[in-house]
């Protein structure tokens, strides 16, 4: 069932909420969630019960001005705490769904993302040399990452001609006609998965569509994305290839023979990553500048 938004001013800050309609299952009172590793499911403490959330109770609050170096978008719980949207809104939501935050709105170009290294890693807009970041052009598609995954910088993959994986969460490119918010939370089912390589480094698109989108049943692996959305996969390709090239430098690479992977494999590609958050918030490999609040 749809989430049903709230939006509140209060000043300077927007309060933007989500909550489901859909009644809350298992113990009320657990405070965990879920991840998956080595393909069982495991508990950690966090903030939500891991069988009841399809749109937990997420309040998104502003603080400064857009378009500053001070800008934030912070998450928060229904009691007001704030919380990590990387680490404590959960992944999975069963059959294939997963819950992706929206960090750019499809038809804008600051370039949002989240603080990695930030406590409770808010959404801000990304810099250079004490510069706010802009792409050259508008983003086509709602783009953000999955929460509590983790592309290792450690690991080599031999797939992509040994890339390592760019030390942050997943990016996802979703499809869908609607033009998000940021900090939205959706539900997304992947479609397939692109291998960018980034100054060598490996930086991951799973593509993927909301399921609030009207075409969201028509599309269910990489091939119906050029039969429904005709052109797509070519353009993000594209889009992505050369977006840094008006700055000077070269275009991105992409492994896989320069295609976009099936669906399986992408679901593969969030396993994996996600495999990789849950030692990396246990503190089986080391962390560096990466906040895990």
């Amino acid at each position: 069932m749809a989430a049903t938004r709230v939006m509140a001013s209060a000043g300077n800050t927007i309060t933007t909420t989500l909550f489901s309609k859909t009644p809350l299952k298992g113990n009320p009172q657990s405070l965990s969630i879920c991840f998956k590793t080595n393909q069982k499911l495991v508990q950690k403490r966090r903030l939500f019960t891991c069988n009841a959330i399809y749109n937990p109770q997420i309040q998104t609050k502003e603080e400064g001005q857009p378009e500053t170096l001070d800008y934030r978008v912070f998450f928060h719980d229904n009691s007001g705490k704030k919380i990590s949207p990387w680490h404590d809104i959960p992944l999975h939501l069963g059959d294939g769904v997963f819950n992706f935050i929206v960090e750019i709105p499809k038809e804008s170009s600051a370039k949002m993302e989240v603080a990695t290294d930030e406590v409770y890693t808010p959404i801000k807009q990304d810099t250079k040399k004490g510069k706010l970041r802009y792409y050259p052009y508008n983003i086509n598609w709602n783009y953000g990452l999955l929460p509590q995954t983790w592309e290792d910088p450690s690991l080599a993959n031999a797939e992509v001609e040994g890339s390592f994986g760019d030390n942050d969460p997943v990016d996802v490119v979703e499809i869908g006609d609607n033009r998000a918010k940021i900090g939205q939370v959706l539900k997304v089912k992947p479609l397939g998965a692109l291998a960018m390589i980034d100054e060598g480094e490996l930086d991951w698109k799973i593509i993927a569509i909301s399921l609030d989108d009207p075409r969201a049943n028509l599309v269910n692996d990489v091939d119906d994305v050029e039969k429904h959305f005709p052109g797509t996969l070519t353009a993000i390709r594209d889009w992505f290839r050369d977006y840094k090239i008006p700055d000077g430098k070269p275009a991105n690479k992409f492994g896989l023979g320069n295609k976009p992977a099936n669906k399986d494999y992408a679901l593969k590609v969030i396993n994996e990553t996600n495999e990789s958050w849950a030692k990396l918030v246990k503190r089986s490999v080391h962390a560096g500048e990466l906040s895990l609040v």
